[in-house]
């Protein structure tokens, strides 16, 4: 801290915005303050949309109906499925995901109303039931 300032959060700052910063900002960063930029690795996954999480609670319902047969799913399951499009090669841009299915399938039955008839054509297609 100084002067109020809390120089860490402000160099981490710096660090994730660099493609932000002018030529002329990145140079002094670099020679004068001795910052660099954020490797990949330290930068945060981008966040997911409400439309990504739909999809991705949807793939995990779909493999429940595939493997079980039906969607009646006990309200405190977990199903793990694995995200990512694996066209990395060595499966390093692919991870695992414990989704709490049985949640997101009552919610999505109590929410039936309000749904859009996509996505309960979607559901129905898998076997939901609705009542």
């Amino acid at each position: 801290m100084h002067r109020g300032e809390d120089l860490g959060r402000w160099v981490r700052s710096v660090r994730l915005g660099w493609d932000k910063l002018t030529g002329v900002q990145q140079w002094m960063c670099e020679q004068v303050l001795g910052i660099e930029p954020a490797a990949e690795n330290e930068k945060p996954q981008p966040r997911r949309t409400q439309a990504d999480k739909w999809a991705m609670n949807y793939a995990a319902a779909r493999q429940y109906y595939e493997r079980e047969g039906h969607l009646r799913v006990p309200r405190k399951h977990i199903e793990r499925i694995v995200v990512g499009d694996g066209k990395g090669g060595s499966g390093k841009d692919q991870e695992e995901r414990q989704l709490r299915l049985g949640a997101w399938i009552g919610n999505q039955r109590s929410r039936a109303a309000t749904l859009s008839p996509e996505r309960v054509e979607q559901l129905s297609s898998i076997g939901m039931r609705w009542t």
